[in-house]
């Protein structure tokens, strides 16, 4: 009887979503508290993508030449340059 009450009750909640799902909006970008901001030397860079799989705000992006910063997502937290092993990335000022 419980069972019954519980999906009738549940069946009338239209706005809560029942599987995971991703809409624009869900993400805010960064507040502004980063000071500084991360550069790649691509000299050094060998593409491993160690910094691409440790950034826990998904802030790194793979591209053809290698990897670029999402600046907007990014919150400066230098996991990134402790995890590459070739001392590619660094951090500098923000202007």
């Amino acid at each position: 009887m419980k069972v019954e009450l519980l999906k009738r009750d549940i069946d009338k909640l239209s706005d809560i979503p029942f599987a995971p799902f991703a809409r624009p909006g869900l993400t805010t970008v960064n507040s502004g508290f980063r000071t500084e901001k991360p550069v790649c030397d691509r000299t050094k860079c060998n593409s491993c993508n160690l910094c691409y799989l440790y950034c826990p705000d998904g802030a790194i992006v793979k591209d053809a030449k290698g990897i670029k910063f999402d600046l907007d997502f990014c919150k400066g937290c230098r996991i990134c340059k402790k995890n590459c092993k070739k001392g590619a990335i660094s951090f500098e000022v923000e202007k």
